[in-house]
């Protein structure tokens, strides 16, 4: 079973205008829609994704949980989002409406800090509600919007709340490995694998070395789509030259524990 632990949705007006930006820098590889997503999962054989919406700021926090909560469940888990600008009881109020299942932050386009106290008073009523948590960490191409959700920050949040599900992309720390080496890797945290443009730029060895020093049963594949190819990243995946049973539980089975899938 393959499961991409990353993949951006959003409604069909909204990623039609996506098509002539560029975020953090890169072009969009695919359409952006559900059903563009849909049919990407089809060709390269992925069963399951999870959808992730992010509210950039407060007031489209609850349309933006409104759409993800209509995606197909049969296929997609849906991540939404928060804002540390509303309380805590709306934003939780918005994912259960909405029949969220975890959440999606990513301080390069929220505006938020994981060392903002709103943010860790979200975060701790998110552990005590049992949802999940997948965070962008690393750099993008905004120097300001870089230092809020650095590999340090994320390690602090994980000590801080050892109960929290936290899932960090891009090996926790995107453009800043060695930083997510020295902070994150060999913490409580679960580790994401995407790297766009591709996984493939890394070298082979050193993600080999840091997926076991973290822990095989603690890694879990992500593409970044519509910003990368997903075949292209399984290929990836399986050209690292780990165990079989190692590819197994990164490509899907860590994550079906995690999130209590079949």
């Amino acid at each position: 079973m393959i499961i991409d632990c990353h993949m951006h949705v959003w409604p069909d007006h909204i990623a039609d205008a996506m098509q002539s930006q560029r975020p953090s820098g890169m072009p969009l590889r695919f359409d952006g829609k559900v059903s563009g997503l849909l049919r990407t999962m089809d060709e390269v054989g992925i069963d399951m994704g999870l959808a992730l919406g992010v509210g950039i700021k407060a007031s489209v926090v609850a349309r933006t949980n409104e759409f993800i909560g209509t995606v197909p469940r049969d296929r997609l888990v849906p991540m939404g989002t928060v804002h540390p600008d509303l309380p805590v009881e709306e934003n939780l109020r918005h994912l259960k409406d909405n029949g969220i299942v975890g959440v999606k932050l990513h301080p390069l386009f929220q505006d938020l800090s994981f060392d903002d106290p709103r943010v860790l008073d979200i975060l701790t009523a998110l552990s005590e509600e049992g949802m999940p948590v997948v965070a962008h960490v690393g750099a993008g191409d905004d120097t300001a919007a870089n230092e809020r959700g650095t590999p340090a920050k994320l390690r602090a949040i994980a000590e801080s709340l050892p109960e929290l599900r936290l899932i960090a992309c891009h090996y926790g720390g995107y453009h800043r490995l060695d930083e997510a080496e020295e902070h994150v890797v060999g913490s409580s945290v679960t580790l994401e694998t995407s790297w766009p443009p591709t996984m493939a730029e890394l070298d082979r060895e050193r993600i080999v070395t840091l997926i076991r020093k973290h822990g095989a049963d603690r890694v879990v594949f992500g593409s970044d789509w519509p910003m990368t190819d997903p075949g292209a990243e399984i290929s990836a995946i399986r050209n690292l030259g780990l165990t079989e049973p190692e590819q197994e539980a990164v490509l899907g089975g860590n994550l079906a524990r995690i999130l209590g899938l079949p």
